[in-house]
């Protein structure tokens, strides 16, 4: 194969000359297996250029400038090896751009991100450092923490199976966040031939219990639950409609739940889900605009059994004290 390559010596790159792309980040010794395949995915579906991104382990800060020959040995020995993903990975890593940096891995990750837009970056829940841990490791929070665009987050066990994504789940809470990730999710679906399951979770309303419930508390939480299932499932069958109609096989579900995120998570786990879409942040955007990510995009990252797609709004649309608009502005391609 004839994979194009692009060294960067952490030089920032002019965002203004680049594109929507997709970057993973892959250590050829550490979680590529299950990351690769998935960026390979999304970049086809989305007609976006690929970018494998590798960054060399930072050297002792006693070395003010790295040995020239060293450094060629190293990016030989990295690009072969990313090389060897990719051929392995799917036909279209021919097209694949190889890029190594050097130094902290999640600062050099974020310099990437920062020159390249609007831009997807893929990387796994955990390092090789991380592999011991449960949930999330440090680099990778670093990361999603630092990186301004939307994030492909990939379990270390999600592999893609070779008939690609056939269920994505959508978790929608009735806001203009969480709606702003369907036209992304459907061409997804669209792209995969994927069946598109809209899923939203009501919450079993919280009454004070300084003392026992009396019978007619019992009776209006029930009559509240059962008032948010009925707007749920016109809701959710208005979005259903709207998406059959552009030739998606769509499917929905209104689930009660204690707790929304562990609802949630349970069933992605139980329908089997090859990909997750949802919104950086659902209804509580508009409260809590200090926050990156909501409650059930935090919770879901270390919960969830298949990869998330968290989209963030693009920094031109991204007024943290207004509500977003709701349609995600994609690549020419991808428009809805």
């Amino acid at each position: 194969m004839s994979t194009r390559e692009a060294v960067t010596l952490n030089q920032p790159t002019d965002a203004s000359s680049t594109g929507f792309c997709v970057t993973a980040c892959v250590n050829p010794s550490g979680q590529a297996a299950s990351v690769v395949p998935h960026a390979f995915a999304i970049a086809q579906a989305l007609g976006a250029p690929l970018t494998l991104l590798h960054v060399l382990e930072a050297r002792a800060a006693r070395e003010a400038r790295p040995d020239p020959i060293e450094w060629d040995l190293r990016r030989h020995e990295a690009r072969r090896a990313l090389d060897r993903i990719a051929s392995s990975s799917q036909p279209a890593a021919a097209n694949a751009d190889v890029a190594l940096a050097e130094g902290p891995t999640a600062d050099e990750i974020c310099r990437f991100a920062a020159g390249h837009g609007d831009g997807l970056i893929v990387l796994g829940t955990r390092g090789r450092r991380d592999a011991s841990l449960d949930g999330i490791g440090g680099t990778t929070h670093n990361v999603l923490n630092r990186v301004p665009g939307s994030i492909l987050l990939v379990p270390v066990d999600a592999r893609l199976a070779p008939s690609g994504y056939r269920r994505i789940i959508v978790p929608v809470d009735g806001s203009c966040w969480a709606e702003s990730v369907l036209p992304l999710a459907a061409r997804l679906a669209k792209a995969a031939d994927a069946e598109l399951l809209l899923a939203h979770v009501v919450p079993m309303p919280e009454l004070t219990e300084t003392r026992p419930l009396e019978p007619e508390d019992l009776l209006l939480r029930r009559r509240v639950v059962e008032r948010n299932e009925e707007t749920a499932r016109a809701y959710l069958e208005r979005m259903r409609a709207s998406l059959a109609g552009r030739g998606l096989r769509v499917r929905v579900l209104s689930l009660r739940g204690d707790d929304v995120r562990v609802t949630l998570a349970r069933l992605i786990d139980t329908e089997a889900a090859d990909l997750v879409v949802l919104s950086a942040r659902g209804h509580g955007g508009s409260r809590h605009d200090d926050m990156r990510y909501g409650s059930v995009a935090s919770y879901l990252m270390t919960h969830s059994t298949a990869p998330l797609l968290i989209v963030r709004p693009p920094s031109a649309h991204a007024e943290p004290s207004a509500m977003p608009d709701h349609r995600v502005r994609l690549p020419v391609a991808c428009s809805a």
